[in-house]
């Protein structure tokens, strides 16, 4: 069968305006992601002259958002057997994305030096340990299909995870430096934390996924942080771009002489 009745969700724990607030927040995220790649492209600041690798890392990133807009849609519409069959979708998708992530980022580093509004290694760490929790926590909720209340938590919180580009680029990140990185990662768990608060209203107390999802991003965050400052962490990153373009920035979150003028 293509559907499954409104009363089965029910009994399985997944009520109508539960349905209905992961369909939100999904084209939510979804919206502010595209916002601001879009908003890049308006002002110039992003161009479609890169190499192959940053059209590929596009196609494989924007349709998971694609992807986990649908299932949402799916899954509010009732539509469980479809959703069933595009979740195995995950399975492949993921681990492709989290090469690719490292791939551009690897890229951006060597040919650009990244955003100037981070530090370089900061940037470095931060993002290949958010990048392999993205995985790590996207997987697990798969494996936990069965128990809704966990699938669809943490597969939010780790689709949260990947707000940050958008975020990144609709805040005017510069101002916020040397916090920049952080405060985009602030921003990112906004969205955990309205589910928090969706779960308080609705049913008088926070879903366990949250805390654990939550709790993970902002542990990662600190390992991230101990990792890259540390003599070990600066000396991987010079040596990653040591002869590259970008080591010919500060490695440090700078702004550019023409900044504001």
């Amino acid at each position: 069968m293509a559907t499954i009745s409104d009363e089965a969700l029910r009994q399985r724990g997944f009520p109508d305006a539960e349905r209905n607030f992961f369909r939100v927040m999904a084209v939510v995220m979804a919206t502010v992601i595209v916002a601001g790649f879009a908003l890049n492209l308006a002002m110039g600041r992003s161009t479609f002259a890169v190499p192959v690798v940053y059209h590929v890392h596009a196609l494989v990133f924007f349709g998971w958002v694609a992807l986990y807009v649908a299932q949402n849609w799916l899954i509010a519409g009732n539509h469980v057997a479809l959703h069933r069959k595009l979740g195995l979708l995950a399975y492949g998708w993921v681990p492709v994305m989290v090469v690719l992530g490292f791939a551009i980022m690897l890229t951006s580093l060597r040919r650009t030096g990244g955003p100037f509004f981070f530090d370089q290694s900061e940037f470095l760490f931060s993002n290949s340990l958010l990048l392999l929790l993205f995985g790590a926590m996207a997987m697990t909720a798969l494996r936990r299909r069965r128990h809704m209340g966990w699938h669809r938590r943490l597969m939010m919180t780790a689709m949260a995870i990947l707000t940050g580009p958008g975020l990144g680029r609709l805040l005017p990140m510069p101002l916020f430096i040397p916090h920049a990185w952080r405060i985009g990662i602030l921003a990112t768990l906004i969205f955990p934390v309205i589910g928090m608060i969706a779960d308080k209203r609705r049913h008088g107390h926070v879903h366990a996924a949250w805390f654990w999802g939550v709790g993970a991003i902002v542990l990662t965050q600190l390992v991230a942080d101990l990792i890259a400052y540390s003599g070990f962490g600066i000396g991987i990153t010079h040596a990653l771009l040591e002869g590259t373009p970008g080591s010919a920035r500060p490695i440090h979150a700078f702004l550019p002489p023409a900044f504001g003028s």
